[in-house]
């Protein structure tokens, strides 16, 4: 009874992510390749022994500047409009220990561009990212819950992409080439070490029917990373470093699998992720664009032996541009480039393990294996 008691209150929040606002792409820091339902359209649980390796890919243009949840269609009047292209690989490896707990280790690559329409250059970066390590314990044992489960995880960001990447330009003002530091929304890493918390649901319907909710918040104790943003930054102590902020995703929605291709799921739900003015621990000054974007998220899946292919595009219903801490104390309300779509694709394959009954796909959603 409590298990189905838990599994409705999380199948409840569906509804409620779908009709709350929610958070944020574009300037605003967006590293998550993400787009999964639940074990069950993807082949059913991994078993001991048995290795998941997963490529993901994530392609966004941000050009549309928000303040709060209002467009300043001025900047694209004008031509001032900033334009963000990020393009981000992660390389994700996880290893089922035991029935119910299992290992990820995740390692971005970030290929990104920045511009504003009126400035003589662009700024470009790529390299590794911040990597994520962390332990996942599903909350009942898969082998007697087929039809529905609830997974955790705990883990850790480490500081292992750059933060102080810089680009030699001209602005054509008569100084010659010069060596800037790039914007903190295109910057490989963060500066700081961060707490991860993951978390996986999905129930299985009648029909080949699933619906499923997955989120991660990862918590930065750090304030700022140390990097000077540019030396006019320097005049103002409260936003002349980069801050080390916290960010946050939450996927929801309806997977339905089609019975006349083997194989091939369908997905469909909101999608929210930003980055909060206000971390979770510790203190939230230094620059930082808080914001938040919602999404309504259609795509597919299809899977083949031990293999499986996920795609999706986003688009974007409520963006809103939030006030940092430094924009409450001085009474200003900075802005921020948002996209209108996200494109997210990964591939994915299994090998290893000791066959178990419960591997094979339960009820619901075909495996095409």
């Amino acid at each position: 009874m409590r298990r189905n008691a838990l599994l409705a209150v999380l199948i409840t929040m569906l509804g409620i992510l779908s009709e709350r606002p929610l958070r944020a792409q574009g300037c605003i820091v967006a590293r998550s390749t993400e787009m999964t339902a639940g074990p069950e359209s993807q082949g059913g649980y991994l078993v001991p022994g048995e290795w998941d390796i997963t490529i993901g890919y994530r392609h966004q243009f941000s050009f549309r500047h928000f303040v709060g949840p209002t467009e300043q269609v001025y900047r694209m009047q004008q031509g001032t409009e900033v334009m963000n292209k990020i393009n981000l690989e992660n390389l994700n490896v996880t290893y089922q220990a035991t029935p119910r707990f299992s290992f990820s280790a995740s390692v971005p690559l970030l290929l990104a561009s920045r511009r504003s329409n009126n400035s003589p250059y662009t700024t470009a970066t790529q390299g590794i990212g911040d990597s994520i390590l962390t332990a996942q314990g599903w909350l009942w044992n898969p082998r007697e819950n087929t039809r529905g489960n609830v997974a955790f995880s705990l883990g850790v960001m480490l500081p292992t992409g750059n933060d102080h990447v810089l680009n030699r330009v001209d602005s054509f003002n008569g100084k010659g080439p010069q060596d800037v530091v790039l914007d903190y929304s295109i910057q490989p890493g963060s500066g700081g070490y961060g707490i991860v918390f993951q978390w996986q649901a999905f129930k299985n319907l009648p029909n080949a029917t699933q619906l499923y909710f997955n989120g991660t918040y990862i918590a930065t104790p750090q304030n700022t990373n140390g990097v000077l943003r540019s030396a006019t930054a320097a005049s103002n102590p409260l936003t002349a470093y980069n801050s080390i902020s916290d960010q946050y995703l939450l996927e929801a929605g309806v997977a339905h699998a089609l019975k006349r291709v083997r194989g091939l799921t369908l997905t469909l739900g909101p999608r929210w992720e930003g980055v909060p003015a206000g971390d979770l621990i510790g203190d939230s000054l230094g620059f930082r664009r808080p914001g938040f974007a919602i999404s309504l998220m259609p795509g597919m899946q299809y899977s083949h032996g031990k293999s499986l292919f996920t795609a999706g595009v986003g688009k974007a219903i409520y963006r809103d541009r939030t006030r940092s801490v430094p924009d409450k104390m001085t009474g200003g309300h900075g802005d921020a480039a948002f996209a209108d779509y996200i494109w997210l694709a990964s591939y994915s394959v299994r090998f290893g393990g000791r066959h178990e009954a419960y591997h094979a796909k339960p009820s619901g959603l075909s495996s095409g294996s």
